[in-house]
């Protein structure tokens, strides 16, 4: 029986431009022996030819991807079981889909990946879930993790701003739990995975937003100012592109005091 262990690379490749991808994870790439990809519906097959086109930028020659049907999660319902136990389901279920994977599709002494949006260690939940499929003890594995350029930091970037200002902390946070981080005045609000549009709720605050959907992609959307002036076209924006493209991926930036000053 062979010794030889399995290799994981989990390796964050950017929000989208196969320009961000740094030289680890390009590396990464190279010792990699099969790629693999979850996702869903008109969602999945966007996802994944965005995947197909950094390795098309990045590797010479024919590589090897196995995908899996990422497990169907109602958001809506968890909001009405209870958001905790609703994600712990899921990540049961996807948890369930990615041993599979290895297991089946990984040899002993092979090198796989799971090339993961922006970076591994923000908002993603593929580290967790390698760690409660390596606790079940059904299949065995070694993993590392190539950090990416996530897209918080792309958002600050297309926006040409910092994100912090001098001696001021940033929070982040989703935007589910926006209302619990206000007020705020110890520094300024990014958020993430935010389906309901909870900046809507700040009108007359005197609020800047620096928004992004599609970060790095062709379909790229930026729209910043005084949130009571553009939060009406970044809805309008937001519904639009999510009509076309069935699915959307977008970050902000909420500047709490923009009038003042940095220090």
């Amino acid at each position: 029986m062979s010794t030889a262990v399995r290799q994981l690379l989990v390796i964050g490749i950017g929000s989208g431009d196969p320009d961000h991808l740094t030289f680890a994870a390009a590396k990464a790439m190279h010792r990699t022996d099969v790629f693999f990809v979850l996702g869903k519906g008109r969602e999945k097959s966007a996802l994944i030819q965005l995947r197909r086109d950094v390795l098309d930028e990045h590797l010479a020659g024919p590589y090897r991807i196995v995908e899996a049907e990422d497990p169907w999660r109602d958001r809506f319902q968890d909001e009405c079981a209870g958001y905790a136990e609703a994600v712990r389901d899921w990540r049961r279920r996807r948890a369930d889909v990615c041993e599979k994977l290895i297991r089946e599709e990984l040899a002993p002494g092979q090198c796989g990946a799971f090339l993961v949006w922006g970076d591994p260690s923000l908002y993603d939940s593929t580290l967790g879930i390698l760690e409660d499929i390596r606790a079940r003890g059904e299949v065995t594995f070694e993993h590392e993790v190539i950090p990416g350029i996530s897209s918080v930091s792309a958002l600050a970037a297309r926006h040409r701003i910092n994100l912090n200002r001098v001696g001021r902390p940033i929070h982040i946070t989703p935007g589910r739990q926006l209302s619990e981080s206000l007020p705020n005045d110890d520094g300024d609000i990014v958020v993430m995975l935010d389906a309901h549009e909870s900046f809507q709720h700040l009108a007359g605050s005197g609020v800047w937003i620096y928004w992004g959907a599609y970060i790095g992609t062709p379909d790229e959307i930026l729209i910043a100012g005084p949130l009571d002036e553009v939060s009406g076209h970044i809805r309008h924006m937001r519904a639009a592109a999510r009509a076309e493209h069935s699915w959307i991926m977008d970050t902000y930036l909420l500047r709490l005091r923009p009038d003042g000053t940095d220090s």
